[in-house]
C-alpha cells in the first residue's frame, strides 16, 4: 500500500499546492520554479471558479489560481492526459484573467500585472521538443528580445524528467522528482537539505487523512485510474488501427505487384481482376 498520496489526483495535487495552510509549498515550489527572477513571498488563494464577464460567457475553472503581494497571477495546473486544443485552452484561461484587470473608470491605464500559467503535464506535448520544461514568452520573432512580461505559459513535462534522486542538483529538480516518484516513495528524500520538504511528507502521509479526507482521495484515485485505463485502451486501438491500416496498404500494394507481373505476362484484364480484385482503370495504370 502507498505511503504518500497520488499527486497526479485531483485531491491530492490539491492538497498539496491549494489549501491554506500548505500554501508555503506552492510558494517555495514558484520560487525554484522561477529562481533568480522572482522572490514570492507571499499569496492569496482567488475563488478559481471566474464567472463571466457576461451573460452567455463561458465560465472559467483553474486547478489552484492565486496572487502574489504584487498582484501578479499565477494558474497552476495538473494534467494527466492531453485535451483537443489545449494550448489554446491554455492561452484562454490566461488571456482571460489578463482581461479581468481592466478597472472601470478613466484613470486606469493598462497597468497589467503579469499572469503566469503553470502546467504540469503527466503526457507528452504533440508538436513540440520533448523537454522538461517549456517556456513561452512573448517576444520579438527576429531578434528574441521580449516584447512584453506580462503573460507567460510554463508547460512542465513530466515523461521527460528521468533523473535519480542522487542526479537532482537543483531544488526545482528536487520538487519535480518527488511529484513524480511520490505514490511510490517509502520515505521523503531531501528532507536534511531543505526542511519545506519535512512539511510535505507530513501532508502527503495518507495516514493523516481524516476519514472525510480519506473518502475523498479514494473516489480521485479511482477517477485517476478509471482514466489511465481509459487511455490505455485509447492507445491499444490506435496502434491496432494502425497495423491494420498498414496490413491493408501492404496487401495492397502485394496486389498491384502481382498484376503487374500478369500484365507483362499476357494475361487479359478479365483474369488479372478475378485473381488480384482490381480494377480495368487500376490495372491500365500498371
Amino acid at each position: 500500500m502507498a505511503k504518500y498520496i497520488n499527486p497526479f489526483t485531483d485531491v491530492g495535487f490539491k492538497k498539496i499546492f491549494g489549501q491554506e495552510v500548505s500554501k508555503d509549498l506552492l510558494i517555495d515550489f514558484l520560487n525554484d520554479l522561477l529562481v533568480d527572477e522572482k522572490s514570492i513571498t507571499d499569496i492569496t488563494f482567488l475563488d478559481k471558479e471566474v464567472l463571466p464577464e457576461y451573460m452567455g460567457d463561458r465560465g472559467v475553472i483553474y486547478d489552484i489560481y492565486c496572487t502574489t503581494e504584487n498582484g501578479e497571477q499565477f494558474i497552476v495546473e495538473m494534467q494527466n492526459r492531453q485535451q483537443v486544443n489545449f494550448r489554446e485552452r491554455a492561452l484562454y484561461y490566461l488571456s482571460h484573467a489578463v482581461s479581468r484587470q481592466g478597472e472601470k473608470g478613466a484613470d486606469w491605464r493598462f497597468n497589467l500585472k503579469a499572469v503566469y500559467g503553470v502546467f504540469f503535464m503527466n503526457f507528452r506535448l504533440e508538436n513540440m521538443p520533448h523537454k522538461l520544461r517549456t517556456d513561452i514568452v512573448l517576444s520579438d520573432r527576429d531578434t528574441h528580445e521580449q516584447f512584453s512580461d506580462k503573460l507567460r505559459f510554463i508547460f512542465i513535462e513530466l515523461p521527460s524528467f528521468t533523473k535519480e534522486e542522487a542526479e537532482c542538483v537543483t531544488d526545482f529538480d528536487r520538487w519535480i522528482y518527488v511529484l513524480k516518484n511520490m505514490e511510490t516513495l517509502n520515505r521523503m528524500p531531501f528532507k536534511a537539505r531543505k526542511s519545506v520538504f519535512e512539511k510535505l511528507e507530513k501532508i502527503v502521509d495518507i495516514a493523516s487523512l481524516s476519514k472525510e479526507e480519506r473518502v475523498k482521495y479514494d473516489e480521485s484515485i479511482k477517477v485517476y485510474r478509471d482514466s489511465l485505463v481509459t487511455m490505455e485502451f485509447a492507445e491499444q486501438k490506435g496502434r491496432a488501427e494502425g497495423l491494420a491500416e498498414g496490413m491493408a496498404k501492404g496487401k495492397a500494394e502485394e496486389r498491384r505487384i502481382i498484376a503487374g507481373q500478369l500484365k507483362r505476362m499476357g494475361m487479359s484484364f478479365d483474369a488479372i481482376r478475378e485473381v488480384t480484385g482490381l480494377s480495368d482503370s487500376e490495372i491500365d495504370k500498371l
